[in-house]
């Protein structure tokens, strides 16, 4: 059997194989944070598909929190209504069903991909005020400055990631990923160019992790022992200062995981735009290998494992426990079936329960 098809288990969760669909924004949204049919069929076709594990897309702990005023959010009772039937058929049609929430900090407020990916302009009726860290702009397509946040509006942010995963919780989500990355709120609280806080927020590497801690803690008290909590995160950015910036990251990660961390996806930073990243094939498994080697945290990543080869070498080589697969699911949503092909995987039972017919698709 491929070692990518073998059962994962994170606390009482069991994943009938290793292969998880990673959140993908689908800037879908009607109006107000509200799911749609889109948003049903898109999840229930992805878990029909045969992976392990399907993470819904990032969703915003309040409206500020959004990254266009397209994206889901979960601020709210009828948006956690439409959020459980996507759960129920995430989970009725084969896969654990998991949820990543999030707050967009001072990338928040602009427009989809392909409407520019740039911050509504000043006057934009859908648009709004960011916040961050402190007041300083993203740059690039993104130069709006943010509002500097108060302790009041720190301690608010958290409290909106709890009652987000409370209501994740009552909906049905067995897996809940916090977003800690990609230069979102989080992210930049840690990174020391966003960062310019003089207070406890700010500064050397403890300061500049409070707030995930803290916001981490405060999820970790309502979150069931027995269920994962987990966080995506960037460990590295590709600025010059990537060895210092992966200590700190190691440091971090290791203090989530003695606070109940159950599972770190590791990504990269993207808090500056001016970075040249080495995109390729497998590129963070090295990167993650150290993570889970120094840290003893079960590790996934998103990052270029979408060929065969290259997602069962980082299971069988031990660089990670989990491999997300994002776009060659948007491209074809039963990519599991090909994955099974060319690892020549025989066992249904490492795919299915999903429609027997599409079984039939690995030939």
């Amino acid at each position: 059997m491929a070692q990518l098809f073998t059962p994962f288990q994170l606390k009482n969760i069991t994943l009938k194989n290793r292969i998880g669909i990673p959140p993908m924004c689908q800037y879908s949204a009607d109006q107000d944070g509200l799911a749609n049919a889109w948003h049903q069929q898109h999840y229930a076709e992805l878990a029909r598909g045969g992976a392990g594990l399907v993470v819904v897309e990032a969703t915003a702990v309040s409206p500020e929190g959004r990254i266009s005023p397209n994206c889901l959010g979960l601020w709210n009772d009828e948006q956690a209504n439409e959020l459980k039937r996507i759960a129920q058929s995430i989970k009725a049609n084969g896969s654990v069903p998991g949820i990543q929430i999030a707050h967009a900090g001072r990338k928040a407020s602009a427009n989809r991909p392909w409407d520019g990916d740039d911050h509504l302009a000043e006057g934009d009726p859908r648009g709004w005020d960011t916040i961050a860290p402190s007041a300083v702009a993203f740059g690039a397509n993104l130069p709006k400055t943010p509002k500097e946040m108060t302790r009041a509006d720190i301690e608010r942010v958290t409290q909106d990631f709890v009652a987000a995963a409370q209501r994740a919780l009552d909906a049905g989500f067995e897996w809940l990923e916090l977003h800690f990355a990609h230069g979102y709120l989080a992210q930049s609280f840690f990174n020391r160019d966003a960062n310019q806080r003089t207070d406890e927020y700010g500064g050397d590497k403890e300061g500049r992790s409070k707030f995930i801690l803290d916001t981490f803690k405060a999820v970790r008290a309502i979150w069931p022992q027995e269920l994962p909590l987990t966080a995506r995160f960037g460990v590295l950015e590709y600025d010059n200062h990537d060895e210092e910036t992966l200590q700190e990251s190691i440091w971090l990660a290791q203090q989530l995981k003695d606070n109940g961390l159950d599972l770190l996806s590791v990504s990269v930073g993207f808090s500056t735009p001016d970075v040249k990243i080495p995109w390729g094939p497998s590129m963070l498994a090295n990167v993650a290998e150290r993570v889970r080697r120094e840290t003893g945290l079960p590790v996934s990543s998103a990052w270029g494992f979408d060929q065969p080869q290259d997602a069962e070498r980082a299971v069988v080589e031990g660089q990670l426990d989990q491999v997300l697969i994002g776009r060659a699911y948007l491209a074809n949503p039963r990519y599991t079936y090909q994955l099974a092909k060319a690892l020549e995987e025989e066992q249904a039972s490492s795919v299915l329960p999903a429609p027997y017919a599409y079984w039939l698709a690995r030939y």
